[in-house]
């Protein structure tokens, strides 16, 4: 799924996926076998396989989701 990244104002990570309309903050950041992993706040994992470092903001990127 497609997914946008951007910063919030209190420099937070949030993810905003447009077919669902859910705006959720990131709450972890983890390492997996699928590339980058972040864990929402609403309980969402999704996984980033080819996340560039550094992270430029805001941008689209092609997420799975795990749960």
């Amino acid at each position: 799924m497609k997914v946008m990244l951007r910063r919030n104002n209190a420099g937070n990570l949030v993810v905003y996926v447009a077919k669902k309309d859910l705006e959720e903050e990131v709450v972890k950041e983890t390492e997996g076998s699928e590339g980058k992993i972040f864990t929402l706040a609403n309980g969402w994992e999704l996984a980033f396989p080819n996340l560039p470092d550094p992270l430029v903001l805001p941008q689209t990127f092609e997420a799975k989701r795990l749960a």
